[in-house]
């Protein structure tokens, strides 16, 4: 890859990195009842999709029961997402610079640690929240899944490329 490129590409991630940091912030910064009204009402659409989709004809209080069920489940795949995009992004911009994918894997994990641990200190300086070991640690488990994915795809996108190469020569 030609340095041209990889200064690009390290723009371009990075950019989204930093709209994705900013995305986090905004969230963490909603105090405790907004959040929780946000996170229901992901649930409520979820429940409606699947009950218009099955056919079920739920009740609007089977449907609020669910919901309520789901609502926690929701918000942490939503951590769990929000960070597995940072490590995919976080690993996608180290790995253009440094060649040793375990140093990569290894640094993205730090680094999304230690973001996951600021966003729940900045948790606790917000009304209605609190911040949360086993989120850091959810947090983290995210951002790994992100990195691996990442490497596995830069895995599988050079073998590709290899193996046109040598059935071109």
């Amino acid at each position: 890859m030609s340095k041209k490129v990889k200064m690009t590409y390290t723009a371009l991630a990075g950019a989204f990195l930093l709209a994705l940091y900013y995305i986090i912030f905004c969230f963490s910064a909603q105090d405790g009842e907004t959040s929780g009204k946000i996170s229901m009402k992901v649930s409520q659409m979820g429940v409606d999709f699947w009950n218009n989709l099955a056919g079920k004809g739920w009740s609007e209080q089977i449907k609020l029961q669910m919901a309520q069920y789901f609502e926690h489940p929701v918000r942490k795949m939503a951590h769990f997402a929000e960070y597995a995009l940072m490590g995919f992004l976080q690993c996608s911009i180290l790995r253009c610079h440094i060649q040793k994918n375990k140093k990569v894997f290894l640094f993205t994990i730090l680094w999304v640690a230690v973001s996951a641990a600021a966003d729940e200190i900045h948790q606790l300086f917000v009304p209605g929240r609190w911040g949360s070991g086993a989120d850091v640690l959810l947090d983290t488990c995210g951002g790994a899944f992100g990195g691996a994915f990442c490497l596995l795809f830069v895995y599988i996108f050079i073998k590709v490329r290899t193996a046109k190469r040598t059935v071109l020569s």
